[in-house]
């Protein structure tokens, strides 16, 4: 499911990354959009509700998703 909806998302939504780290239980997903509006039809696309409602009943105990605005970026090296 977690490969689908990450195709989903870069293939026909807009996204312009996805990364997810995971150490122990524990797992950080980053997802990069390029408005609020790419995310608002994501959200509301309907394979994604399902997938977001079989995350609730079957692999997450919990969750957070937070939406952040980057205003700057760096890299070292430069590419």
């Amino acid at each position: 499911m977690a490969a689908r909806m990450r195709q989903l998302a870069l293939d026909e939504f807009g996204c312009l990354e996805f990364q997810a780290l995971c150490e122990g239980e524990q797992e950080v997903a980053l997802s990069y959009w390029p408005d609020l509006d790419s995310i608002r039809r994501w959200r509301a696309h309907t394979e994604h509700l399902l997938a977001q409602t079989l995350g609730r009943e079957r692999w997450y105990a919990a969750y957070t998703v937070q939406v952040a605005k980057i205003e700057r970026e760096y890299r070292i090296p430069r590419i």
